[in-house]
Order: C-alpha cells, then sequence, then structure tokens
C-alpha cells in the first residue's frame, strides 16, 4: 500500500480541525508522522517500509493541550450513560440519506445495538449503544461534525 498526497492530505484535513498536534502512524508497509508547527502549519516525514517489520502496527495521537478524557461506561452525574464517538468525524443517525434513523429518543437499546454512524476519511464507523437502555437525548444533529469523544447521545440504563 502507498500512501499517495492525496492520503496524506485527507489525513491533514481531518487532523487539522481537532486539538492534535502531533500524528504518528505505522503499519508494516509504512511509517507517517505529521506535527503541527507554531503558526499550525503541518510538516511531515513518510518512509515506505520495504524490509520486513518486526513492529506491531502502531497508531498513536498526542492532544494539543490535555491528555484525552477516556471513555467511561460509569453513569453520568444525572444517572445517564453518555454515548460518545470514539474518533473525530461526521455523524449521521441513519445508515443512508433518506433511511429512517438508526435509534429515535425513547428507543430501547441493548449493548451491541447500532446507535449512530461516525464518517471519518470516507470510512463509515458504525458507533454501539455499549447499554441496555432507552434513549433519552440525541446530542448532534444529523450529518455534523463530531470531535473525539463527542457526546453523541444520552442512555439511561435498564434499572436506574
Amino acid at each position: 500500500m502507498k500512501l499517495t498526497n492525496d492520503d496524506v492530505q485527507d489525513i491533514l484535513q481531518l487532523i487539522n480541525v481537532s486539538s492534535f498536534n502531533e500524528l504518528n502512524l505505522q503499519t508494516n508497509n509504512f511509517k507517517l508522522s505529521l506535527r503541527r508547527g507554531g503558526e499550525g502549519e503541518w510538516t511531515q516525514s513518510s518512509q515506505e517500509l520495504t524490509a520486513p517489520n518486526l513492529l506491531e502496527p502502531v497508531v498513536a495521537a498526542v492532544a494539543a493541550s490535555a491528555p484525552v478524557a477516556a471513555k467511561s461506561t460509569l453513569p453520568s452525574v444525572d444517572g445517564l450513560i453518555d454515548v460518545r464517538t470514539p474518533l473525530l468525524g461526521t455523524f449521521y443517525r441513519s445508515p443512508k440519506p433518506g433511511s429512517p434513523p438508526f435509534v429515535e429518543v425513547g428507543s430501547r437499546v441493548e449493548k451491541n445495538t447500532v446507535v449512530a454512524i461516525v464518517e471519518t476519511m470516507k470510512l463509515m464507523n458504525s458507533v454501539y449503544a455499549g447499554v441496555c437502555g432507552t434513549v433519552v437525548e440525541i446530542c448532534l444533529d444529523d450529518a455534523q461534525f463530531a470531535d473525539h469523544d463527542a457526546v453523541l447521545m444520552r442512555i439511561k440504563p435498564e434499572g436506574v
């Protein structure tokens, strides 16, 4: 797999709107390092790996000022579970335009219920409820950009 300049530009556009200052990506085929300078401009170094690489694939991103909050399944102050996006991208409530949403306020969900999709770099990533309960709030509009760890919706867990 060769990483093209267009691929790098897509990655830059995605992280340019985030709070990240650095991205290091390594697979068995290539190594890419991106770093935001003082004036917001990005510098890159990339390397195609041709010799056998004994390292496991590594993906790391460093936040601009503070570490990214860990994804938590503990109830928030009001007893609700926040369903958060695992990565930044465009939030979609339905599987395709014109289709009904995955869930509505009042929908009952299971842990493995798909509640949304987040599109990142033209890849659709399913977001699961992660808990059994009832959707009580949807926090973003359809097709709205969601930053990493953004609250997409809130679920009242069963038994609470």
